[in-house]
């Protein structure tokens, strides 16, 4: 059983804080979720700062996994000097299989830092340990090779390749499918 407990403290890494979001942290998802080199392999096209604000007001609110649905968006915040990097989520797919999605999104300027897979890891970490998930994807466009090369930096394996199943933004797409176990991740090295 996934632990439904709320979600209080903040993840821990050697260089960053993940928490919950804010109502102050909008302005700095819109400074990345305003690109398009961002927003180009997500299922929406860049947003406004009203749009922004309104999504971490949502996000913000949602604490506990107990339902298929919920989950959890996390601010990544840079120890040092508490700048917003980006942005980890942790979704409840199917609470009777013990199985979530894993996603993330990054301003561009910390790109090749390593905080997306300190990041990635912190929230694999949680969600196989204290909240006890069995199973997590990742679910992405193939074409984002920078998603997918965390996705194998992060142990998991590419599982499927599902082509031309998803219609977004006028076109068809294929959907790239990664997933690992609870058990192939305690033996991975950290």
């Amino acid at each position: 059983m996934i632990s439904s407990e709320p979600f209080i403290s903040p993840l821990l890494t050697e260089r960053l804080e993940l928490r919950l979001m804010s109502p102050a942290d909008a302005p700095a998802l819109h400074a990345y979720y305003s690109r398009p080199d961002v927003c180009r392999y997500l299922l929406f096209e860049p947003r406004d700062l009203a749009t922004v604000t309104e999504k971490v007001a949502a996000h913000a609110a949602h604490t506990i996994l107990a339902e298929d649905g919920d989950y959890l968006d996390l601010a990544v915040i840079r120890r040092s000097d508490g700048a917003l990097v980006g942005d980890v989520i942790l979704k409840l797919t199917h609470a009777d299989q013990l199985t979530g999605e894993i996603g993330w999104g990054f301003h561009p300027d910390f790109h090749g830092t390593g905080y997306a897979t300190e990041a990635a890891t912190a929230m694999l970490a949680h969600a196989f340990g204290s909240l006890g998930f069995r199973r997590i994807v990742a679910e992405l466009d193939p074409r984002n090779e920078a998603s997918a090369a965390l996705c194998r930096r992060l142990g998991m394996r590419r599982e499927a390749l599902l082509v031309e199943n998803l219609f977004s933004k006028g076109e068809w797409g294929d959907t790239a499918v990664y997933a690992l176990l609870a058990r192939e991740f305690s033996t991975i090295a950290r």
